[in-house]
């Protein structure tokens, strides 16, 4: 097989397979496809691209990378608009984490969504979502990847929605949607600008012209054309990648079952903002400026957002709102143009956070589809392999030397503290604090559901969450079937050990060499080099860095307040009333939205439509149009008398003024 078919194998399989269980076996051209061949089909579409991905990136290891274009779409003027892939090592590594979280999320489902009567409409659609994400970190022009990233904003609506019987899952999606057309049509401005002054949509074209773009003046301002292209493309990558203000779609995604909120967290939608900014690094280089807001935006998030987990009751929102913070993390490393630690640090959460969010959906199924933690513990002796991994996941989360977390995240708060970009101080801190945050909503979330006395009754159970509720169970939790722990395993891992197998390669021996730019001018990258030993020196360096007593200190909060003295918690929150209420109301983000971003459009809508459509479009110009004719046929019909010799004198009249006029004319 030519490079050429397997890239196109690896992008189309899992279409393919969304094709035949979405369309045979939901019931839309029949249901020749049953809930055991659905299943089937898209895990084997998936493990077709995942096998092929491997190859690969193998293939480009070992030199072989691509460039070419499959399809000519379009021809404008002289201007190709090409479908084509871009195979080098960012793309093949994309390629890899995506289809291998994609696979595990496929093979939990099986277990998860057993009762569910959608069960192939969703198989149909995860599958559907990977072609979709691949389609994007594949793609070698523009064009495409607008494509995957509006395909996977809209799958993700699909699935969000996916329960459409509940009002709040159709709330969430619409949120979700609406969000990110918001983010989208910044994006769509970019990619417009550079397009409109490079004359191409291809990514090589576009890059190879940066330098003279820096040149450039936005016309009738004195910015410079880039910062005003890269900020437009920004607000897209904001809205995917749900960074401030656009990230209040993400914690109300739980509304989708469990699956899809590993899907969309950890390996894909999410992660395509990151991805985006990192493969435009050599446009995002020649502006100090757009880097300055990332940094800071970032760091906003990583640590005000992580801040709201510490009051979540959900599973689910609490490690939504460890990705919000997590995704802030690798904004900010964008912003310290240390891109290859932007990708490790997307590479090794894809992970443990897949694992930690299929870990709580066991929990969920453990607990009967109740998702309050306050309603769990002791659940490491019913449910020993979800304890244990869900333990790994934890600790590469918070960031514990040796495990795959640790690596990247230490990396991104020395490239903080390394870089030159206005704001860098504040973001280095920012991430400095937000290790504790992580590490005290993490071991609160392990220990309330993990340890201490069970809260839940052995004698009958009702659902009190907001996930699936396949029905009305009693007895204690037991552990889940092996199509939910085998991901567990099989994620925890990579969780444990992809850190210090990677971070060598990936950060400093040259994986991303001439696909990411970074110019002398952003010194982090190379301060960390100068400072790089290997992976068991770093680690054991890690426990005598004030990261690592943050985090213990976290760990120690967390197990005092909610495992020895619960009434500490209970304390602080009746004593900070008012600052409660602010994380309660996330900031009164989502108010903000509705009572004055939505109220304020509709109000202008409600204005274009009295003052523009009603009075003037309307009352003036259609219906001011038919009363003038109205007036005029009124007047006119007073000069139809029937008399001949007034027509005759009419038209004496206008002769007379027709010869007037003309000898006038004349002289």
């Amino acid at each position: 097989m030519n490079s050429t078919s397997l890239y196109l194998l690896i992008a189309l399989a899992p279409l393919v397979a969304a094709l035949v269980a979405g369309l045979f076996g939901t019931g839309f051209l029949g249901r020749f496809v049953g809930r055991r061949a659905s299943h089937l089909i898209t895990i084997a579409g998936v493990l077709i691209s995942f096998i092929g991905s491997v190859v690969v990136l193998m293939q480009v290891l070992n030199g072989q990378t691509y460039d070419g274009a499959l399809y000519t779409w379009s021809i404008i003027g002289t201007t190709k608009i090409e479908l084509g892939f871009l195979i080098d090592s960012l793309s093949a590594l994309m390629m890899v984490v995506v289809t291998s979280v994609s696979l595990m999320v496929h093979i939990y489902t099986i277990g998860y969504m057993a009762d569910d009567p959608g069960y192939q409409r969703f198989f149909s659609y995860i599958s559907l979502f990977t072609f979709s994400m691949l389609m994007l970190v594949m793609s070698n022009n523009m064009l495409q990847l607008f494509f995957g990233w509006e395909a996977v904003g809209l799958v993700s609506y699909l699935l969000i929605g996916f329960w459409y019987q509940r009002p709040t899952a159709i709330f969430a999606n619409l949120k979700a949607f609406l969000v990110n057309r918001v983010g989208d049509f910044g994006f769509l401005l970019g990619i417009g600008l550079l397009f409109a002054y490079t004359g191409s949509m291809h990514y090589a074209e576009i890059f190879s012209q940066a330098d003279e773009l820096a040149g450039m003046i936005f016309p009738g301002t004195d910015w410079q054309l880039l910062t005003v292209a890269c900020i437009a493309l920004f607000v897209g990558a904001a809205g995917k990648s749900a960074q401030v203000p656009l990230h209040t779609w993400l914690p109300d995604s739980m509304e989708g079952p469990t699956p899809i909120s590993a899907l969309i967290h950890a390996a894909t939608m999410v992660t395509a903002g990151i991805f985006m900014v990192a493969r435009f690094s050599p446009v995002f280089e020649q502006s100090t400026t757009v880097l300055s807001i990332m940094i800071v935006i970032g760091a906003i998030g990583a640590l005000f957002l992580g801040i709201l987990g510490i009051v979540q009751t959900d599973i689910k929102r609490v490690i939504a709102y460890s990705t919000l913070s997590q995704l802030g993390y690798m904004t900010v490393a964008l912003g310290a143009s240390a891109y290859s630690v932007a990708i490790f640090h997307l590479m090794t959460h894809a992970f443990f956070k897949a694992l930690l969010f299929l870990g709580a959906g066991s929990v969920i199924i453990g607990m009967h589809h109740d998702q309050d933690i306050r309603n769990m513990g002791g659940l490491r002796k019913y449910m020993p392999i979800t304890w244990i991994t869900f333990l790994l996941g934890t600790l590469a989360l918070v960031g514990t030397p040796f495990f795959a977390g640790y690596y990247s995240k230490e990396h991104i708060i020395e490239a903080a503290g390394a870089a030159n970009v206005w704001g860098a101080s504040f973001a280095y801190y920012a991430t400095l604090i937000g290790v504790f945050v992580t590490s005290l909503y993490s071991f609160r979330v392990y220990f309330l559901v993990f340890h201490g006395k069970p809260r839940f009754s052995t004698e009958a159970h009702t659902g009190h969450g907001h996930d699936d509720d396949h029905g009305h169970h009693g007895g204690v939790p037991k552990e889940s079937p092996w199509v939910v722990t085998l991901p567990l395993v099989l994620l925890a891992i990579p969780s444990v050990i992809a850190g210090a197998w990677f971070v060598d390669p990936l950060l400093f021996d040259g994986f991303f060499d001439g696909v990411i730019a970074v110019l002398p001018a952003h010194p982090a990258m190379a301060e960390l080099a100068g400072h790089w030993h290997d992976w068991v020196a770093y680690a054991l360096h890690g426990f005598v860095t004030l990261p690592f007593w943050l985090v213990v200190a976290g760990f120690v909060v967390a197990w005092y307040c909610y495992l020895i003295n619960p009434r500490v918690p209970a304390a602080i929150h009746s004593s900070l009333s008012g600052i409660n209420r602010i994380l309660d109301n996330k900031y009164y983000a989502d108010w903000f939205n509705e009572q004055v971003v939505a109220r304020g459009a509709r109000a202008l809508g409600h204005g274009f439509w009295k003052a523009g459509d009603r009075a003037l479009i309307d009352g003036l110009v259609v219906n001011g149009s038919a009363k003038v004719v109205g007036m005029v046929a009124a007047l006119s019909r007073h000069l139809q008398s029937g008399y001949i010799y007034h027509y005759a004198f009419a038209m004496i009249v206008g002769i007379m003024a027709l010869l007037t006029f003309f000898v006038v004319m004349a002289h």
